[in-house]
């Protein structure tokens, strides 16, 4: 039986300073969060490291969580977003290279709950 898919999602070649941003990041992670129709709990809990360092932010969801962080030092941004309901596939790749920069996106997508 499925119970919610999850979405790994791996951004390289991002923008350095842009990942350090919170209110860039942040906007970012709303977006997702509007756009697929997914209702969080309270509001995100962010971290901002010190230079060089990035962001670490986490959305409970009543459908499961969304979490991100970046590495600016590295030009990397990282996503996992669990759904327990079904969502459409959203266009990772195309946002992130236009709000990032991000050279390169890798999207895995799994499904829960499923013992093969």
């Amino acid at each position: 039986m499925q119970v919610g898919t999850e979405w790994l999602i791996d951004a390289s070649g991002c923008d350095a300073e842009t990942l350090r941003d919170l209110r860039r990041i942040r906007s970012l992670c709303s977006r997702v969060l509007r756009e697929l129709e997914l209702q969080v709990l309270g509001e995100g809990l962010w971290h901002q490291f010190p230079d060089p360092g990035g962001l670490t932010g986490l959305y409970l969801l009543t459908e499961s969580h969304l979490a991100c962080h970046t590495y600016p030092e590295h030009g990397i941004l990282t996503v996992n977003l669990h759904c327990c309901r079904p969502r459409p596939r959203w266009p990772w790749e195309s946002v992130l290279a236009h709000e990032l920069g991000a050279t390169q996106v890798h999207v895995r997508e799994f499904s829960r709950g499923v013992v093969p």
